[in-house]
C-alpha cells in the first residue's frame, strides 16, 4: 500500500468529482512498491493525476499504462525529465 501525501491528496480533491476524487484516492493508495519503478510514489502518483486531468477515463488508461510500464506514465504526466522536481512543487504548491 502507498501512501499519498496531504498536497496531492489535496489536488486529487480538487481536480476531480467529489464521488470520483475517493476513488482515484483508494486506487492510488492501492499500489504496490513495485509499481513505481524505484521511482518515489508521489512522483509517479501525481504523474497519473496530472495526466488525467480531472477525468476518470482518463485516469483508469492511465491505471493500465502503469501496470505496462511506469516511465511512460511519467511522460505522460510531465515528470520524466531532470527538472521534475520543480514542475511536481510547481503543480502541488500550495496544496
Amino acid at each position: 500500500m502507498a501512501e499519498l501525501s496531504p498536497r496531492l491528496t489535496s489536488r486529487i480533491r480538487h481536480d476531480f468529482e467529489a464521488g470520483i476524487a475517493d476513488t482515484v484516492i483508494g486506487y492510488l493508495a492501492s499500489l504496490d512498491r513495485e509499481s513505481f519503478g524505484g521511482q518515489g510514489s508521489e512522483r509517479v502518483q501525481a504523474a497519473i493525476v496530472l495526466a488525467s486531468h480531472g477525468q476518470w477515463e482518463r485516469f483508469i488508461s492511465l491505471w493500465r499504462l502503469l501496470k505496462l510500464d511506469w516511465r511512460d506514465v511519467l511522460v505522460a504526466g510531465g515528470l520524466a525529465d531532470a527538472d521534475w522536481p520543480a514542475r511536481l512543487e510547481s503543480e502541488l504548491p500550495g496544496y
